[in-house]
């Protein structure tokens, strides 16, 4: 059994994959307690991967987006490999503190000052921007690296920092600026 927040589809808001339409799978939890996180934790049902499953595959997109909270307190072999067989292309959004199975297919990493990292692959990173030194997330192994602004407040403060350091591309989240879920 595995803690859902909630199931939906709706567009990606964010990040590499920022207009693609995908199916949300928000899971309850989280090992770290950060301030502007809009899980909420307490929340949730337990569903078995076959309920998942055919929660996901009630809507028209491939694309899974696992979510949180913190994903990768529940995700493992069996719940990719289910997902895989329903024909889903499998993306993760943590924090990389866990260790993840590997064969999900796109990970982006959201790395937390002070943490820990476990998460061995990652192709994108994406950071909200609190005015932390963010330099060291550059030699992450990631392909994209993105700063966004902390529930769309500073975003210009962010902008700004991109314009000086343009090794980092703006992620906004789209889908709070649209109204959408």
């Amino acid at each position: 059994m595995r803690k859902i927040n909630e199931i939906f589809y709706s567009l990606q808001g964010e990040g590499f994959h920022a207009g693609t339409p995908a199916v949300f799978v928000r899971f309850s939890g989280c090992n770290l307690k950060c301030d502007f996180c809009d899980t909420r934790h307490e929340e949730g049902k337990d569903m078995t991967d076959e309920e998942i499953v055919e929660e996901v595959l009630r809507y028209p997109s491939r694309m899974v987006i696992l979510t949180g909270g913190e994903p990768g307190l529940w995700v493992d072999d069996a719940l990719i490999e289910a997902l895989h067989k329903a024909g889903k292309y499998i993306c993760i959004e943590t924090n990389g503190t866990c260790v993840l199975p590997e064969q999900i297919d796109w990970v982006t990493c959201s790395p937390k000052q002070g943490t820990v990292l476990k998460v061995k692959r990652m192709d994108e990173v994406k950071v909200v921007y609190l005015g932390q030194d963010v330099s060291s997330y550059l030699q992450l192994p990631a392909t994209h690296f993105f700063l966004q602004p902390c529930s769309c407040r500073n975003t210009e403060e962010v902008v700004g920092y991109i314009l000086q350091h343009p090794q980092w591309r703006l992620s906004l989240q789209t889908h709070k600026l649209i109204n959408i879920p």
